[in-house]
């Protein structure tokens, strides 16, 4: 039997004692069995690398020789990172949907502020103290979320429904520590089946991480793999948070992100994979804080920026084509002479996504999930009819 982590083991526990009657939206009112699964790429992915315009003279001159030049062909004069293989085949299959020029409302360029923006789901940084995931799982009827993350992200703080997965760490609980605590809660009536299950659960992944990369590493393919896990099942999470760092790329930004869009299409192939029939009901979002600069710095890299990309995928989205307002690379259209000039509020994407993936109402979004948002209008369209 493989030694279970502290983290593991709490972690687990924690998501055997999470239940709540907390009243809300009933199953048949949230979007029946649809999933959503949020990805933030935290650091600002570089979406004009992620998504280059590839004839654009504006761009090739920004960028020099930082340009993707061999980008796999999309619509509208766009391509795909030549390492976004699997994406693409999902955009050909129409169940990939990039959207252009997508940003948070706070426009400045503080990863720590942006990403809190970004996840407590208001106008600026410090807005809320919990997320905009947290109280929508706490809006909808027996719902649940799950979070893949070594601690709660703000995203998911707001509902008693929200656990936590986080993969092994290095140092293991002590066996004897275990013994010890086992007969205290064995003489409780109601932590005892949490107690039993929690060593169950953590056991069982323990093994199958170890078993399968043997060093306790966990990428973002692992991560998309233990939310499809997660998700699959009437009684599963339907709203998973998954999140990956290492995307600020100030210098040798080509062989960086060619390893993390490698890692970010293995991570969209292993959620597919592993949710299976569940995909068909299943819409990702992958979002960062900002963009990056338009053009390079002196170090083979890029700034931060505001303007960025956001993907979604899943055979609930209505892919096929590029989505969102592109306004256009030319020095007069740049944001503060310098940025991708954003177009759309990254709330009116997920928006669009609560209301027509997990059927919330606008009155709920624009009140409890998104406050003061009402001229905020959800993005229509992002879904299969």
């Amino acid at each position: 039997m493989p030694s279970i982590t502290r983290r593991r083991f709490l972690a687990a526990l924690g998501g055997t004692a999470m239940l709540t009657l907390w009243p809300g939206l009933s199953p048949a009112a949230s979007g029946g069995q649809t999933r959503l699964v949020v990805v933030l790429l935290r650091g600002a992915m570089d979406g004009l690398h992620l998504l280059p315009p590839r004839d654009d003279a504006d761009y090739l001159r920004a960028r020099g020789e930082l340009a993707v030049r061999d980008a796999l062909t999309l619509d509208g004069g766009f391509g795909l990172h030549p390492k976004m293989v699997f994406a693409h085949q999902l955009y050909r299959e129409k169940q990939l949907l990039p959207l252009v020029a997508v940003a948070p409302p706070y426009q400045r360029r503080s990863h720590f502020d942006a990403q809190d923006c970004l996840e407590n789901g208001t106008a600026a940084p410090g807005g809320a103290r919990d997320g905009w995931i947290g109280r929508c799982i706490q809006s909808m009827a027996s719902s649940e979320g799950v979070a893949i993350a070594q601690v709660m992200p703000l995203a998911m703080r707001g509902s008693e429904r929200t656990g936590i997965w986080s993969p092994p760490l290095p140092r293991d609980l002590p066996d004897a520590l275990m013994q010890q605590l086992q007969p205290l809660y064995a003489a409780d009536t109601r932590l005892a089946p949490a107690f039993a299950d929690a060593m169950a659960v953590a056991a069982t992944e323990m093994g199958d991480a170890q078993g399968k990369n043997g060093r306790g590493a966990f990428r973002l393919p692992d991560a998309m793999a233990a939310a499809a896990k997660r998700m699959r099942g009437p009684d599963a999470a339907r709203i998973a948070f998954v999140e990956d760092s290492g995307w600020d790329t100030h210098r040798g930004q080509q062989l960086a992100l060619d390893r993390k869009f490698a890692e970010l299409d293995a991570g969209l192939r292993a959620i597919r994979d592993g949710l299976a029939d569940e995909w068909s009901r299943t819409a990702v979002v992958v979002v960062t804080e900002f963009g990056r600069t338009v053009a390079t710095n002196g170090s083979a890299g890029t700034d931060h920026g505001v303007g960025g990309v956001s993907l979604l995928a899943g055979g609930a989205v209505r892919g096929g084509r590029v989505g969102g307002d592109w306004p256009g690379l030319a020095a007069g259209a740049l944001l503060e002479g310098r940025d991708l000039r954003p177009t759309t509020d990254m709330r009116a994407l997920f928006k669009g996504l609560l209301a027509g993936h997990l059927a919330v109402p606008e009155s709920a979004l624009e009140t409890r999930i998104f406050p003061d948002s009402r001229a905020v209008r959800p993005l229509e369209g992002l879904l299969r009819g």
